[in-house]
């Protein structure tokens, strides 16, 4: 399984992920539809030339050789549940969404057999949505990850996929271990980041603030929708790290309350080391 000129693309749910999908392969000269439930981001796609066809009907689909599909958890669900006999026998399927466990307990039961379905993250966003702020450009030297199966025809498709889009580094986990390490790398944060807005009135703070708070609140203009979703998806685990995440700043706080010098520099140390990492080429 290969994408090809010949191959027809179509994406459902032209939001801000799947309307950046389209961007890329539309620029690439791909064969790229969609459907989406509101007309004018149709339209909009349409006029930007990010797509050669939508409609808000999903018989769309019918025509495509790989779906794309750009929604959230439960939206995804209500969709295969509604709509899969209209997928083509032997398509591939892809999609976007944050939390992976959840979604495959739910859709095994009943999914196709006949319908090759890759799941995928791609570790690339921003604090707006809606096809209207797409950019594709967020793709360029993130990261991308792959759920495996045991379907290594479709999955080297999607890696494919990930390459034309220049994704900078192609994972590969199962479910659970995306899981844990999104409610690490993703939800903790924005939980953090979320927390440091509503611990303190800042109407003035704006005034007096420099880098470092700015720096580490810029995921607190979130989705409200789309995180509830995300973190009620991954609860338990969440939670996990939420608890670590307390017993790593309890120990500074009683490291600072001895004035444990030692101790505190050590984890200044520590987390400079580590940081480092993410700087390396």
């Amino acid at each position: 399984m290969r994408i090809t000129k010949e191959t027809k693309i179509c994406i459902v749910g032209l939001g801000l992920l799947g309307g950046c999908y389209a961007q890329k392969l539309r620029a690439l000269g791909y064969q790229v539809m969609a459907v989406d439930k509101d007309q004018t981001s149709i339209n909009y796609a349409m006029e930007k030339n990010y797509i050669i066809k939508g409609s808000t009907d999903p018989s769309l689909v019918k025509n495509a050789d790989l779906i794309i599909f750009g929604l959230y958890p439960q939206a995804l669900i209500n969709w295969l549940e509604t709509y899969q006999d209209l997928l083509p026998k032997g398509c591939v399927c892809t999609d976007v969404t944050g939390i992976k466990q959840m979604i495959i307990d739910k859709i095994k039961p009943f999914l196709r057999s006949d319908i090759h379905f890759v799941f995928a993250h791609p570790m690339a966003g921003k604090e707006v949505s809606g096809v209207q702020n797409s950019d594709a450009t967020i793709f360029k030297n993130a990261n991308f990850i792959i759920i495996k199966n045991d379907d290594e025809k479709a999955m080297t498709m999607i890696h494919q996929l990930a390459q034309l889009l220049e994704f900078a580094n192609i994972s590969y986990l199962d479910a659970q271990e995306h899981d844990e390490m999104i409610a690490f790398l993703s939800q903790l944060t924005h939980v953090i980041a979320v927390c440091l807005m509503n611990c303190k009135d800042n109407t003035h703070l704006k005034d007096y603030t420099g880098d470092s708070f700015r720096d580490l609140t810029r995921i607190a203009k979130i989705n409200e929708d789309l995180w509830y979703e995300l973190f009620i998806d991954n609860k338990e685990t969440l939670l996990a790290q939420i608890v670590q995440f307390s017993m790593t700043l309890n120990d500074f706080k009683e490291a600072l309350q001895n004035e444990d010098e030692t101790k505190i520099k050590a984890l200044f140390r520590q987390s400079t080391k580590r940081r480092k990492e993410f700087d390396k080429k």
